[in-house]
């Protein structure tokens, strides 16, 4: 994602990413220590996108954007509102009422996390983007304070009404994705590591 958005230029064709990854924790670059209660045998990466730590890891899907906001005009906000909405309109269809808070960044239902978002900028590019808990293991979620926030509950789709595999939240989550912020030609990438 560094080096993409580093070497991209204005004729540059937007990308999303799509993934899975290993178990790993990452650190965003506001991370404190202290939210890390027992890694145990999980490595911690500290990354460059905002935020505190959150944990990755099979069974939730990854979605990198690589997009010239400069060149669409889009702000910050509106990348972060097109990731939220994404997850709000994909677990709607399965009737799950969920949402994005002001405050706190991600999808939340019944006051439980189901998506985390992280974002940066660079050179009027994004990169980082959202995290779906699908269908994983959240046990490790217990051995950080998500987020930053002690206590803070995860839950996947397993737990509520949702989409049930990764391909059918990966088709659902970029279409979504694309129809908030109006967006008809991409290239897409799956299956690779950070």
């Amino acid at each position: 994602m560094q080096s993409f958005t580093d070497c991209r230029d204005s004729q540059t064709q937007d990308e999303i990413w799509l993934t899975e990854h290993s178990p790993v924790f990452t650190q965003g670059q506001a991370g404190k220590a202290e939210h890390i209660l027992n890694a145990g045998d999980i490595p911690i990466v500290d990354v460059d996108r905002g935020g505190q730590v959150t944990y990755h890891g099979p069974g939730q899907l990854m979605m990198y954007i690589l997009l010239d906001i400069r060149r669409a005009k889009w702000g910050v906000r509106d990348l972060v509102s097109a990731l939220e909405q994404s997850i709000v309109a994909t677990l709607s269809e399965h009737g799950t009422y969920a949402y994005p808070k002001k405050d706190a960044p991600g999808v939340y239902v019944d006051e439980k996390k189901i998506c985390s978002v992280g974002l940066r900028i660079r050179k009027g590019a994004s990169f980082h983007g959202l995290a779906f808990n699908v269908d994983m293991d959240l046990s490790p979620f217990n051995r950080i304070n998500p987020c930053g926030y002690a206590g803070l509950e995860m839950i996947d789709c397993t737990q509520i009404q949702g989409p049930q595999t990764m391909r059918e939240a990966k088709n659902a989550v970029v279409k979504h994705f694309c129809e908030a912020l109006k967006i008809n030609q991409l290239v897409f990438k799956e299956g690779f590591d950070e």
